[in-house]
């Protein structure tokens, strides 16, 4: 259509920085990436953003991190561990998409106590459905121990009185 121009492709990059130094031990590459990194492709399926994890921290193996360190292209390992959200669309909807992102990630760098941790919980069922090792969860199994069917008085078997 004459008169109707396209809006301009613009290019923006978000940082967010890991809270590794108020929680040393969690595991915020782990809960990001998701098995074998299914839950970043869809956070950049989603958004139509590129996720990238940097700094220390970001090589599985600390070892080839300490080899990689100062090497052109891994500069970013001598930084402390962050998030970088990369968007390349039109002006009127990449503000939008990089914040639905934003949100999203921030919600992951949020520790929370793994019993409450439903995205955890599915990730892990994710896996085991990845591995051949998931098991259907049996509605009686969540009620109470002594509901399983293996307590359960129908499954039990008459002792033999000899009669």
């Amino acid at each position: 259509m004459p008169g109707l121009h396209a809006p301009p492709i613009v290019k923006r990059i978000i940082r967010l920085d890991v809270p590794v130094d108020k929680f040393p031990t969690y595991n915020f590459v782990g809960r990001i990436l998701g098995p074998r990194g299914n839950s970043l492709k869809r956070v950049e399926l989603a958004t139509h953003c590129r996720v990238f994890i940097r700094g220390r921290g970001s090589v599985k193996d600390t070892v080839k991190e300490e080899k990689l360190k100062g090497k052109p292209g891994y500069e970013h390992l001598c930084e402390p561990l962050h998030i970088l959200i990369e968007a390349e669309l039109p002006e009127d909807i990449i503000h939008s998409r990089l914040e639905h992102a934003v949100h999203f990630l921030e919600s992951l760098l949020m520790p929370m106590d793994e019993s409450m941790d439903h995205y955890k919980r599915e990730q892990l069922k994710e896996l085991a459905a990845l591995n051949g090792t998931l098991r259907e969860e049996s509605p009686s199994l969540s009620l109470s121990p002594c509901l399983s069917p293996s307590m359960s008085p129908f499954n039990s078997k008459r002792a033999k009185t000899g009669q």
